[in-house]
């Protein structure tokens, strides 16, 4: 089977990180690891027509106008009702708000509205600071970013590692400390699902047996299924992960449950891996996975089965856990509007941020994609 072929729902949401997410070209085929030339062609297939996209130009300029206005007003609103006990307050109290919210607001749109010159705003910022204060808004700003660039999702131990990885030097209490006052907080509190027993399949045993490390990639995959709540109805997510690195190596979203959902997340995986040995598959004991079209794809692949007890989600950890993060961290109180939108954003999560750039816990805080490829460095150097 050709290495170049992938399914038509990879491309299209490869296709919508450019288009829609406003990623580059060279971006997004660097962490699919495809080239830009395939991506193009891609795009030049299944991207938007200028015909059915395109907005006349004085529309757009209309459309322009009333953003920046209602922008405008917006701003003013929410300043003065921040800010409402400050105008009553000394010139140093406003001075203080402006410092505050200069982030989040203009400097000079601030000052006209607490009745303030901005010379004297930047005289009274130029009053001299202690070293240690000026670092800390150092390290603030640099724990922001990458805390942004997580997805709002890190806590300060996988921060700290970013700020080693770049050089700095701090302790992680100190992350913790600036992190606190800046009221910045990892996402948590996702329910866990609660344990039973179950019962042993009788046609396809635990192989597995919770040995949920492997040494080498293409021991084990482990395969389940989840769903998404959109205002259209659900949409259902399966995913195939390699034990090595953690890694989503295949996945299909469709909004029936049913075992083309299954079939087409594996076959994305035989697609990507290409397994020259045996890989032992472990999925729950659901009616996609007891059918005998699963069977036959196993079979017909050189792949061996390997099923849970029934009921109990911990013979399955590790996709329970990938599914736990993506709603902790991405899909957590929120609800699509669409379909589309949600296979998108989802897209997004498992191929441009946990497989790419994501620190995995399990992977020594390195990426699956990290990982695998240091893997495979100390291999070439053996």
């Amino acid at each position: 089977m050709s290495s170049k072929r992938y399914p038509e729902e990879f491309k299209r949401e490869a296709v919508r990180q450019v288009t829609d997410r406003g990623h580059s070209v060279a971006q997004v085929a660097d962490r699919l690891g495809v080239t830009t030339h395939s991506l193009y062609a891609w795009i030049k297939k299944y991207g938007p027509r200028s015909d059915e996209y395109q907005v006349k130009a004085d529309d757009q300029a209309e459309i322009r106008r009333l953003q920046k206005e209602l922008k405008r007003v917006t701003e003013e609103r929410d300043i003065l009702k921040k800010g409402r006990g400050v105008l009553r307050q000394g010139i140093r109290v406003r001075y203080a708000f402006i410092a505050e919210h200069r982030k989040q607001w203009a400097v000079r749109r601030l000052c006209a509205l607490l009745d303030v010159h901005p010379s004297g705003f930047y005289a009274w910022m130029r009053a001299p600071r202690s070293a240690r204060s000026r670092e800390d808004d150092r390290l603030s700003g640099l724990i922001k970013q990458f805390w942004l660039e997580s997805g709002a999702v890190y806590g300060y131990r996988k921060i700290h590692s970013d700020l080693r990885e770049v050089g700095e030097t701090c302790g992680p209490n100190r992350v913790h400390r600036l992190m606190r006052g800046a009221g910045i907080r990892a996402q948590v509190g996702y329910r866990k699902p609660r344990h039973r027993a179950g019962t042993v399949h009788q046609v396809t045993p635990n192989r597995l047996q919770r040995q949920f490390n492997s040494e080498a990639p293409n021991e084990g995959w482990v395969t389940d299924i989840t769903h998404i709540r959109t205002h259209e109805g659900w949409l259902y997510l399966a995913v195939v992960l390699d034990l090595f690195s953690r890694r989503v190596i295949g996945w299909s979203m469709q909004s029936r449950i049913t075992r083309d959902l299954v079939l087409d997340a594996l076959l994305m995986a035989v697609w990507r891996r290409k397994p020259t040995g045996k890989v032992v598959v472990h999925s729950d004991q659901g009616s996609q996975y007891t059918s005998h079209d699963w069977s036959a794809f196993l079979r017909a692949h050189g792949l061996e089965g390997s099923m849970s007890r029934r009921g109990n989600c911990h013979d399955n950890a590790v996709a329970e856990s990938f599914f736990q993060l993506l709603k902790r961290e991405r899909v957590k109180r929120k609800i699509y509007n669409t379909r589309d939108e949600a296979r998108a954003d989802i897209f997004d999560y498992i191929e441009m941020f946990y497989n790419t750039r994501r620190h995995h816990g399990s992977n020594e805080l390195m990426s699956p994609v990290d990982y695998e490829r240091r893997h495979h460095e100390r291999l070439e150097c053996v």
